[in-house]
């Protein structure tokens, strides 16, 4: 005989059973990242008295951050904390830096995150890496009763926690996109994966012996590459070449002295003359196809869509084609992601990079960024899916507008406000104020060029 639940139905006595659990409103809102988002998110949880607990990954607050602690970002400091993060900060006796300063990834780290992770106190656990979430006692089929049930989060150590709803702010920095031009793995790509580095090597510090000398291919269009080239070009005795799919490198040379952001028309300006003037060996049209080692470095063949191929040699790749978000966490979730970009189905149209760069985003929140699985919202850099269009300042809204709805406060969640680039950060004239401060702007410490696309 078959049972009632026989053709995947959850009958009464069953969602009975599944919600005779921990009580949910007992439970805190767990943040997932101690990056700028998921500690603006957790802020304005403070503010609002609801009870949280941030899981890190790294061991300290920022640690994608750290890791390009060398390069500078675009916009100044003014828009680079969040207003609740601000409050509790200077509850604590807090200095902000000078507003107009545009503060390396190492100085966002040391200057306002570790502080910010310290004044949260206790509720931040580092080391704490999240591998799935879940439903207490349901796997993604199973619906009546789901919405009264905890959500259960598993750790990488084994250990298990209970939520009411979740932030997941862990970002995209740990989820490179492949070096292959077809968005899939270039062949040999993972058997010459040692002579291969992800976007914004410390090219002049501490990764500095591993390119000075050598032939280096930097791959992608991003203003990571540009980065990578800029720093490249001031080693001696160093070739670099350039590989782009496109047809011209306009997109990445961008707007030059007419850039709505200074810096970032600075790096462009700045690597148009080094293609130029030969210093950088520009290839376009170029589809990775194919990578082995040679023993003596590494073997590159590009093949376009006709077919036709061309090879390189090189002694080391950058791979600088950017980021994908990874939802394998959520896979027990009832998400529903654009097919394209993988961010939420009804941001994608507001995100999408064919019709709109930074500036252009149409202020989102709290619906746009709900899922069918209620009390789970990505925010951040991972809630943009594949679209390079994100800024730190849309993170920070996301975040007040998701805490808002959480606390059951509508109306400020979906009274959705930015200062976007064309209003605010890409309009303020800081390049030339902060060369004669710091020098020539090379997206090393001490000068004014970003992470790619980040904010």
């Amino acid at each position: 005989m078959m049972s009632d639940g026989c053709c995947g139905t959850t009958t009464p006595s069953e969602a009975e059973q599944f919600t005779a659990g921990p009580e949910t409103s007992t439970l805190p809102v767990v943040v997932i990242g101690a990056g700028p988002i998921g500690l603006a998110a957790a802020a304005h949880l403070a503010e609002r008295g609801l009870g949280f607990l941030i899981l890190e990954a790294g061991g300290q607050a920022g640690a994608s951050i750290a890791k390009w602690g060398h390069v500078r970002v675009f916009s100044p400091w003014r828009y680079n904390i969040d207003p609740a993060a601000r409050r509790l900060l200077e509850e604590a006796g807090w200095q902000a830096p000078d507003e107009d300063w545009l503060p390396t990834g190492a100085e966002l780290v040391d200057d306002y995150l570790a502080p910010l992770a310290k004044a949260l106190g206790d509720r931040v656990r580092l080391n704490a890496e999240v591998t799935a979430i879940t439903r207490l006692g349901f796997d993604r089929v199973r619906t009546n009763g789901r919405e009264d049930v905890p959500f259960l989060i598993r750790l990488q150590d084994g250990e298990e926690l209970y939520a009411r709803a979740i932030i997941d702010a862990s970002g995209t920095y740990t989820s490179p996109n492949v070096l292959g031009a077809s968005g899939l793995p270039a062949h040999g790509e993972a058997e010459v994966a040692q002579l291969i580095d992800h976007a914004l090597p410390d090219v002049l510090g501490a990764d500095r012996a591993t390119y000075e000398g050598k032939h280096t291919l930097v791959v992608g269009a991003g203003h990571s590459a540009a980065t990578t080239l800029l720093a490249l070009a001031q080693l001696e005795n160093t070739p670099i070449t350039w590989a782009i799919r496109a047809g011209n490198a306009s997109r990445t040379y961008g707007g030059g002295d007419a850039d709505a952001l200074p810096a970032r028309g600075a790096l462009g300006s700045r690597l148009h003359a080094l293609v130029e003037s030969g210093r950088i060996t520009l290839l376009t049209g170029f589809y990775t196809h194919r990578v082995r080692g040679t023993g003596q470095g590494v073997e590159v063949v590009s093949r376009d869509p006709s077919g036709a191929e061309r090879t390189i040699a090189v002694d080391r790749i950058v791979s600088a084609t950017g980021y994908r978000p990874d939802h394998s966490i959520a896979s027990e979730l009832r998400l529903d992601l654009d097919p394209v970009l993988g961010s939420t189905r009804a941001l994608a149209p507001l995100i999408d990079p064919n019709q709109h760069s930074c500036g252009t985003v149409p202020p989102h929140g709290a619906d746009e960024l709900a899922h069918p699985e209620p009390g789970y919202y990505a925010i951040g850099v991972k809630s943009y899916g594949r679209a390079p269009t994100f800024l730190m300042a849309t993170g920070y809204e996301q975040a007040r507008s998701v805490v808002a709805a959480l606390a059951g406060d509508w109306e400020a969640a979906r009274d959705v406000q930015l200062d976007l680039p064309e209003t605010g950060v890409c309009s303020s004239n800081l390049a030339e104020a902060q060369e004669q401060r710091v020098g020539l702007a090379t997206g090393i410490s001490g000068g004014l060029l970003s992470a790619p696309l980040l904010w």
